[in-house]
């Protein structure tokens, strides 16, 4: 059983982003970077997702269970802040 300190401890929110190391349509150290600030303490997962019909047209980033697509950093970086976990 947890102890009483332990339970009164606010959980932090655990967020799963991954991104294709194989996407041509983003850069992979600053969209990293950038994606740190909107979910700090974020282990973010670089790989191939064997997602690659959708890569190879847009960007992407896989996050908390969803596929975000975006034609730049920016909109995909718009697109999933919705879905990150505070």
């Amino acid at each position: 059983m947890a102890s009483i300190e332990e339970q009164a401890k606010p959980r932090s929110a655990v967020n799963d982003i991954r991104i294709c190391d194989q996407c041509r349509h983003i850069r992979i150290k600053s969209l990293t970077s950038k994606l740190q600030a909107a979910a700090p303490g974020t282990e973010i997962k670089v790989a191939c997702k064997s997602y690659c019909g959708p890569c190879k047209r847009t960007g992407f980033v896989f996050v908390n269970g969803r596929y975000i697509k975006g034609a730049t950093e920016d909109e995909l970086l718009e697109k999933i802040k919705p879905y990150i976990k505070k």
